[in-house]
């Protein structure tokens, strides 16, 4: 460009510096009364700017939330827009007139704006946390659940620990309540820490096989918040279920410097303890644990497995029992008591907390923990001849509940196995009939 040195275009170049340095003080002086909670000022003092410089983006931006500290939503969305015309790239135009939108209940327009805000700064975090917010209102909880943990990821990265653990606090709330899953015998998984906990979902992936997502989900976690004492409790469930149980005792040794005395952490560190072959340090903390939750069955199952490793049936057998006065119908109990009569030879008994133990897995339909107990079954039908008698009941029944209660369905596929199969034993044909049904049904 040719510049102008006639005195004519000296003088308008001076007119026009001295209208931006104008611009400058209106400027600063409309953020002062912003900050000073003096919107109304602010207003006049950007509208000023504006009628200097109408194509000034951020003046329209600066009005428009100083319209909407003051309420004037409406108002706020037309400077945003305005500054959206004069530039299209305008991330933060885009975010506040989100924020408005959501305001006004415009969520489909709130969640187009915050997207376009994080599609040109990948690195937005509160316009993630924002998309979270709009996400949760709209009802789809997943897809808050990963927005907000984007945003706490963003705002650790960038030191934020505030606004992270702020994020942490909405994910937690969001988080479904979790099935609590039947534990396997002698299992030292532990159920869920609270059905309406955001840790939950961390055990639930571990349960599920996940362990290392939720160890780096649980280490990220103890990042933002080293003094989360939940976390540390959930850490150390995870790397029980790993086998790292030393790490594990760490955890909890930490859980419980940290103030949380709860029955679960005592309840697994002696597992883990257990596991490592400490059973006294065990049973310190099972009965720590049964102090604080006199109730819980599951305490008193995993402590009779340590007396009956200990070689101490009777207390084993006593601890069961108890289990069974509070909970009439816990597999596990009769299972593991089932096994403590099977060690002291009292094979009659045994029997028939093993019957017991399969009708309850039956009727979960928990077949892998059935089959175990028909195992344990056949490994004493030797000793006990009527054991024989009672795992072909248990067939008969677990063939029953197969064919939806109808016999004749059931005697219909009997006698097809037997002609094909003639002068087999009455057990083998259930357990063929059963075979091919569960087959066919994908078990």
């Amino acid at each position: 460009m040719v510049q102008d040195r006639s005195y004519g275009g000296q003088i308008a170049t001076y007119t026009y510096k001295l209208s931006i340095m104008s611009n400058h003080e209106l400027y600063l002086q409309g953020l002062e009364k912003a900050k000073q909670k003096d919107y109304a000022g602010a207003i006049a003092n950007f509208s000023q700017v504006i009628q200097l410089m109408p194509f000034d983006a951020e003046a329209y931006l600066q009005r428009g939330l100083a319209y909407y500290d003051s309420g004037q939503i409406l108002s706020a969305v037309s400077d945003y827009t305005e500054a959206l015309k004069i530039d299209a790239k305008f991330v933060e135009a885009y975010y506040s007139r989100a924020l408005a939108r959501v305001a006004l209940k415009n969520l489909s327009g709130a969640l187009d704006d915050v997207e376009r805000a994080i599609n040109l700064r990948g690195n937005y975090a509160a316009a993630y946390n924002l998309r979270g917010i709009v996400r949760r209102k709209q009802g789809f909880i997943q897809d808050a659940i990963a927005s907000l943990k984007q945003a706490a990821e963003l705002y650790l990265q960038q030191k934020d620990k505030e606004n992270c653990r702020l994020c942490l606090e909405q994910i937690k709330q969001l988080q479904p309540p979790a099935k609590v899953a039947v534990q396997p015998q002698n299992s030292i998984t532990t159920p869920i820490i609270s059905t309406k906990d955001y840790f939950t979902q961390l055990l639930d992936k571990a349960e599920k096989g996940d362990t290392r997502e939720a160890i780096a989900d649980l280490n990220w976690v103890l990042q933002a918040d080293p003094q989360d004492a939940q976390a540390y409790c959930c850490r150390g469930v995870v790397r029980c279920k790993m086998g790292n149980y030393r790490e594990a005792i760490a955890d909890f040794n930490q859980a419980l410097l940290l103030k949380f005395q709860d029955a679960i952490v005592y309840r697994n560190r002696g597992k883990a303890r257990a596991l490592l072959g400490d059973h006294q340090g065990a049973i310190a903390d099972f009965n720590q644990a049964l102090q604080m939750q006199p109730q819980d069955t599951l305490i008193y199952v995993a402590r009779g497995n340590v007396y009956r490793a200990m070689g101490n049936y009777l207390g084993a057998i006593q601890d069961y029992t108890q289990a069974l006065q509070i909970k009439f119908d816990d597999a596990q109990a009769y299972y593991n008591r089932g096994i403590a009569y099977t060690l002291l030879e009292e094979m009659q008994s045994a029997v028939e907390d093993y019957q017991r133990a399969a009708s309850i897995f039956c009727e979960q339909e928990d077949w892998d923990n059935y089959q175990q107990v028909l195992n344990s079954l056949q490994k004493i039908q030797t000793t006990y001849p009527e054991s024989k008698k009672q795992k072909y009941n248990l067939l008969r029944q677990k063939l029953l509940r197969l064919v939806g209660g109808y016999w004749e369905i059931a005697q219909r596929l009997i006698d097809q196995k037997q002609d094909y199969y003639p002068g087999k034993p009455d057990e083998w044909y259930l357990q063929k009939v059963i075979e091919d049904l569960e087959r066919d049904r994908g078990r």
